[in-house]
């Protein structure tokens, strides 16, 4: 991976101190989804490290709880020449759904998958934008899990190391393009 492809993607993404409360430097992604060339290259990486690992992939599943994560799933399975199959918040699909309680740091939250989304023993990387505590991520692989997806990794673009979610993926292999601490 060329460090300047990885610059024009890390330069995009700005720092706002205090936000969503005193204390939390957020990480917002919205510069690097304005700039085209910033996310065409953000698709690139992301599209460069699949290909590498995944010589046969069948799905994505991006995590859909806000925009930013849907945003990123959905040209990285189009690039890849395969389907996208969302994760979202309790009631938000169609149809039969198999759900999921999940703590937050500040309470409970709900996931869920329409039931017929994957097949068994399906090939699936799991994208979202960014991995903070890891509580959304693993939910969606037990989502998938339950479907009899094979889960093949978890990818971010930005991973929180200080908040160490990837170690509640325990065996799942994790990949993230930017780390911060």
């Amino acid at each position: 991976m060329s460090e300047e492809r990885l610059r024009r993607v890390r330069d995009r993404v700005r720092p706002f101190p205090d936000f969503p409360e005193p204390g939390v430097l957020f990480r917002d992604i919205s510069p690097l989804l304005k700039d085209p060339v910033a996310f065409r290259t953000l698709i690139d990486l992301l599209e460069d490290h699949v290909r590498a690992s995944f010589p046969k992939i069948d799905l994505i599943a991006g995590e859909c709880l806000d925009s930013r994560g849907f945003l990123i799933g959905p040209p990285l399975a189009q690039r890849l020449g395969i389907g996208f199959v969302p994760v979202r918040k309790k009631g938000k699909l169609p149809g039969p759904t198999q759900s999921i309680s999940y703590s937050l740091e500040y309470g409970k939250a709900e996931l869920e998958i329409q039931s017929d989304a994957v097949e068994p023993g399906q090939k699936v990387v799991i994208v979202d934008d960014l991995l903070a505590t890891g509580g959304t991520m693993c939910a969606a692989c037990e989502l998938l899990k339950r479907l009899k997806a094979e889960i093949l990794e978890c990818l971010v673009v930005i991973e929180l190391k200080a908040l160490k979610g990837s170690e509640k993926l325990n065996s799942i292999p994790f990949y993230s393009l930017l780390q911060y601490d």
